[in-house]
């Protein structure tokens, strides 16, 4: 049986660097909006992306900030956007819930991901039903981590 090797995307942004600090402008001190991410090696027979940014170092475990799919595969998520359709995120709710660490320094993982289908997933689905979604589907991926502290926390 043959494998398909899952291909790099190349995922940047203009807002941070891969390891550097996100701006206050996108988190619970800010604006709280979603930074601009740059999707660069999107492969010619992707029919969609999708998204995935957590934050492993919440104390309760991986905490979900940001789940969406089916969304065009351009090679630009602009800030302060909703370009596919949203799960639920770890607060309960939809779109993007900005980085707010309660103490100390937390990394979040901006997961991209570019797959052969659009997902036949209603709105508020969780991480775990996306990723099985997605599991036989993924022709390229692609991840930027930034960090952010709180001031006094």
């Amino acid at each position: 049986m043959a494998t398909t090797a899952i291909r790099q995307l190349e995922l940047s942004s203009t807002a941070f660097e891969d390891d550097g600090n996100i701006p206050a402008k996108y988190t619970c001190d800010g604006e709280g909006i979603n930074p601009p991410l740059t999707i660069n090696n999107i492969p010619d027979d992707a029919e969609t992306l999708a998204l995935i940014v957590e934050d492993p170092d919440a104390p309760g475990g991986v905490f979900d900030h940001w789940l969406m799919w089916n969304i065009q595969p351009e090679d630009l998520i602009e800030e302060n956007t909703l370009p596919g359709i949203s799960g639920t995120n770890s607060a309960g709710k939809t779109g993007y819930h900005p980085p707010c660490p309660p103490k100390g320094s937390h990394r979040y993982y901006f997961h991209v991901y570019a797959l052969d289908i659009e997902l036949d997933l209603p709105p508020h689905t969780f991480k775990e039903s996306l990723r099985k979604a997605m599991e036989s589907h993924i022709l390229a991926e692609g991840v930027i981590m930034g960090r952010y502290e709180r001031k006094g926390k």
